[in-house]
């Protein structure tokens, strides 16, 4: 069997953007603005480096979770659950504008509650930004009956948290449930019968990264 080509897509989101960004480049261009033209052609190489969707191997591993986003780990803290009121371990990932913004789901299982909360706009890295900005929170409980809670955050720059997943919906790990505009976070929120796997830091993939496994008491 040969072997699957890497593969990398652009988000829809991303689209209109990348258009809007391409014709003014020509727009400059054809009006011989040089320096016009310039800035403009870099905003189209951002857009395009923002909004990529690369493919990602997602591990086999029973009993294993995988990072939610793209990005650094900047607290791994015990905190109450946003949607259970629970003390759990959390482990959240700082993302910058570089990073890829497309977020995947940690495990199987299925969505038992969304509860988006409109916001402000701290720098997505303070403490307050977990309480005081715009984040959508998602409980999702998986095949041996864990409680999981993963939240996007939007940052200083961040100004819309797209979101794929509803309640019901039945995930794969690895599987994008939405994605976040301009830098950003996301918590994830463990069972208790979970460790993280990933130190302070550590820089992760979405749906790549073995970023909390099982206890093996």
């Amino acid at each position: 069997m040969p072997l699957k080509a890497p593969y990398c897509s652009i988000t829809p989101e991303g689209y209109p953007i990348i258009f809007l960004m391409t014709l003014c480049t020509l727009a400059f261009a054809m009006l011989r603005c040089p320096v016009l033209t310039v800035i403009s052609l870099v905003l189209v190489a951002f857009s395009l480096n923002f909004f990529r969707d690369p493919d990602r191997v997602i591990p086999t591993a029973k009993d294993i979770a995988v990072a939610p986003a793209d990005g650094r780990i900047c607290k791994i803290e015990r905190r109450p659950d946003p949607v259970t009121g629970e003390m759990r371990q959390c482990v959240c990932i700082f993302m910058n504008v570089f990073n890829v913004h497309v977020n995947r789901t940690p495990v199987d299982g299925k969505i038992t509650a969304v509860q988006y909360h409109a916001g402000k706009f701290f720098n997505a890295s303070l403490d307050k930004a977990s309480k005081d900005n715009e984040r959508c929170a998602y409980q999702l409980v998986d095949e041996d009956e864990n409680t999981w809670t993963f939240v996007q955050i939007a940052g200083l720059i961040a100004r819309r948290i797209v979101s794929y997943a509803e309640e019901g919906d039945t995930l794969k790990r690895g599987q994008r449930f939405g994605m976040i505009r301009f830098g950003s976070r996301v918590d994830l929120y463990l069972p208790d019968s979970y460790i993280p796997a990933v130190s302070l830091g550590e820089t992760v993939l979405a749906g790549q990264t073995v970023i909390a496994r099982a206890r093996q008491d």
